[in-house]
């Protein structure tokens, strides 16, 4: 074993056993490399990606490449997920390098961690168009000793630009063109065929559909709504949704949404779950109910702590290396055994199981899709619409069963402070929306062990229970967010202490001279970690600087206190000189733009004796919103309280403006959908 065996990221500790001599990221590591003179093989990865394994076992177990390994580098192994400050950086440096970045990352640097070569996977030989393994590292091992001032020059160069691509600011004016400009980018990246946006691969982009219903709402164009639903529709039929069992896969490898990577992440399926909960709330749809539904199902059944509360990081895509998803894909053989004879028909035709399917891997195996309409079904078995639906109930939940049986694909229960805060958020709007009261008491049982367990006393939430390292702005926005949406939801005054402590924070330590914050509260190492970046896109998770703005305005919203919009808007400002380029990567920094511009909108509920009001303002889809409980010590600066002292009733406010009062759950519905919409 390794010196990988005493660390708690599973991704590490799978790496435990193989001889290569690895060391954790750590000051020791550089010191050692610093010691010997020897340059740093760095790899970053994953426990959820496939083709870490597959170098791991090709390369990092092989014996003659370890020893060689062993006795020329100092060798260093990442988890991504652990330390995402350490991979944004080496991701940028390895992308200038190679023109492309991804999982594995695998990079050569100096002593003092400078970047000198790099790529992603790496074949033992060479195959698949890339070098061997072997013949990369000697040509570096060669290049780093007989050409070491060059090798440095490139280094430090690449350096220097990494720093400056890492900082995202560019100060700018706010005017509603800027809105006007990112949702025409947004239309003409739109796959019109498909949905989504690009060819292939396509990943979802959920805060750009947020953005573009959010405009829909306030304008009614036609283009934003038909982007949302297209895509939205096209990915709750593809393969990219797990048909079965529930929640998304990463992304999809084709343009048509069908065969996906199948790894399945918490902060992919938090931010889907938002989505497909806000177009249902604002259009009806059934499906997206349907999907909403399916992600709270997958993540209570597989990546809950339902005692203790929490939610787990991932699920892999395979069980083994030899498999490309097979947990998730069937043989014609596979679902006919399970089903009888009708469901086995209905299940055929809907989900496209047929003899060749989607897997290149094993050409049998299929990729469940929604193939064919209900209707469609219907008429080709001579059934009526309503058989089939019952049909597929029974056949999807045979088909649950018989894969529950199989064997599992690993799911890592690391308990990272941002996208349990992430999750937590999702479900109290499921809850709302839904109607699932447990997904409520879930949420709330995890943010309260969040806070337990993660937080620093005058310092912030750590990334997670135990973690190394600096402070990430991620976690401290993300749980100041979900904090605010747990005031909302119960109307208890800690939860809004809580998120105003975190805010306040995050001001003190992580605002940088240009008004935009820093992703670390302190630079740490050398190298290109000592690189400050202020990050803006959504890539993949939402932007840490436009959630902290957007949490700055809900609580000027919720508080009336004039400092957060201010914060607010320095940190907007702080970008809006370069946001017209962010295109789909900017969905969560144009709905800040949105929010400062359009203003919001607050509905005051005094709700002592019925929780219907409640539930409405919270599940009516009306975009910058925020939702103050009343009785509460906030609702001093909301003037028209006092003239309505008889619950049960409710305020809806935009600017200094109220509605006349709404005492029923229809009266509020209809006032949320007219009062003080901007288009």
């Amino acid at each position: 074993m390794n010196r990988l065996a005493s660390e708690a990221s599973a991704y590490l500790t799978s790496a435990a056993h193989q001889p290569v001599h690895w060391w954790a990221w750590s000051d020791e590591a550089f010191a050692a490399a610093r010691a010997q003179d020897r340059p740093i093989l760095l790899d970053i990865g994953a426990v959820w990606c496939h083709w870490c394994h597959v170098m791991d076992r090709e390369s990092y177990e092989d014996a003659d490449l370890a020893a060689f390994l062993n006795a020329h580098f100092v060798c260093i192994k990442v988890d991504r997920d652990e330390r995402p400050d350490v991979d944004a950086r080496y991701q940028r440096a390895v992308q200038a390098l190679s023109g492309q970045g991804g999982w594995p990352l695998t990079a050569m640097l100096t002593p003092d961690g400078d970047v000198f070569y790099g790529g992603t996977y790496f074949p033992p030989d060479g195959r698949l168009g890339r070098p061997g393994f072997r013949t990369v590292l000697e040509r570096a091992l060669e290049a780093s000793r007989t050409e070491r001032e060059r090798v440095l020059a490139s280094a430090a160069q690449l350096r220097r630009h990494v720093a400056e691509a890492l900082a995202e600011r560019a100060p700018g004016d706010l005017a509603p063109a800027l809105l006007e400009t990112a949702a025409e980018r947004m239309a003409r990246g739109f796959d019109i065929r498909y949905g989504g946006f690009g060819g292939q691969p396509k990943f979802p982009h959920p805060a750009a559909l947020e953005f573009l219903l959010a405009r829909w709402w306030d304008t009614r164009e036609s283009g934003a709504r038909d982007i949302v639903e297209r895509t939205l529709t096209a990915m709750a039929q593809g393969g990219v949704h797990d048909q079965i069992g529930g929640g998304f896969h990463r992304y999809s490898v084709d343009a048509r949404w069908i065969v996906p990577h199948f790894e399945k992440m918490s902060y992919d399926n938090a931010e889907l779950l938002k989505a497909y909960l806000h177009a249902h709330a604002a259009f009806g749809t059934p499906l997206y109910r349907d999907v909403a539904e399916g992600i709270v199902r997958w993540s209570l059944e597989v990546m809950c702590d339902r005692e203790r509360g929490g939610f787990a990081a991932s699920q892999d895509a395979d069980v083994g290396l030899e498999d490309d998803g097979d947990y998730f894909t069937w043989t014609v053989e596979e679902a006919e055994a399970v089903l009888s004879e009708a469901e086995w028909a209905a299940a055929q035709l809907r989900w496209g199981i047929e003899p060749t399917g989607e897997m290149h891997h094993e050409p049998r195996r299929n990729v469940l899709h929604v193939a064919r309409t209900t209707a469609d079904v219907a008429a080709a078995m001579g059934v009526g619409d309503a058989d089939v639906e019952g049909l597929l109930a029974s056949a999807a939940a045979r088909l649950r069963d018989a894969r529950t049986a199989r064997v599992a694909p690993f799911v890592d229960r690391t308990r990272y402070t941002n996208w349990n805060a992430m999750m937590s958020e999702a479900f109290l709007e499921a809850a709302a929306v839904l109607g699932r009261v447990e997904c409520r008491a879930f949420a709330l049982l995890t943010l309260e062990r969040l806070w337990a367990e993660a937080w620093r006393a005058g310092e912030g939430v750590a990334h997670h229970p135990g973690a190394r390292g600096a402070l990430l702005l991620d976690d401290q926005a993300q749980a100041a967010s979900a904090a605010i949406a747990a005031f909302e939801h119960t109307g208890e005054p800690l939860w809004l202490d809580r998120a105003r402590t975190l805010a306040d924070l995050f001001v003190a330590r992580f605002r940088g001279p240009s008004g935009a914050f820093y992703d670390v509260a302190t630079a740490e190492g050398t190298g290109i970690l000592a690189a400050r970046a202020t990050p803006v896109q959504d890539a993949p998770t939402p932007s840490p600087n436009a959630v902290a703005a957007l949490g700055f305005l809900r609580l000027h919203a919720l508080t009336g206190e004039a400092r957060y919009r201010a914060e607010a808007e320095v940190t907007v400002r702080a970008f809006a000189g370069g946001a017209a380029d962010l295109g789909i990567y900017g969905g969560t920094y144009f709905r800040a733009v949105d929010w400062l511009l359009g203003g919001e909108r607050k509905i005051v509920v005094a709700d002592t004796t019925t929780t219907d009001l409640h539930r409405t303002a919270l599940s009516v889809y009306c975009p910058r919103k925020a939702v103050v409980p009343a009785p509460s010590p906030v609702t001093h600066h909301l003037s028209p309280i006092t003239h309505y002292p008889s619950p049960p009733f409710a305020l809806v406010c935009s600017g200094t403006a109220c509605a006349a009062p709404a005492r029923t759950a229809s009266e509020l519905r209809a006032t949320m959908e007219s009062f003080g919409r901007t288009g």
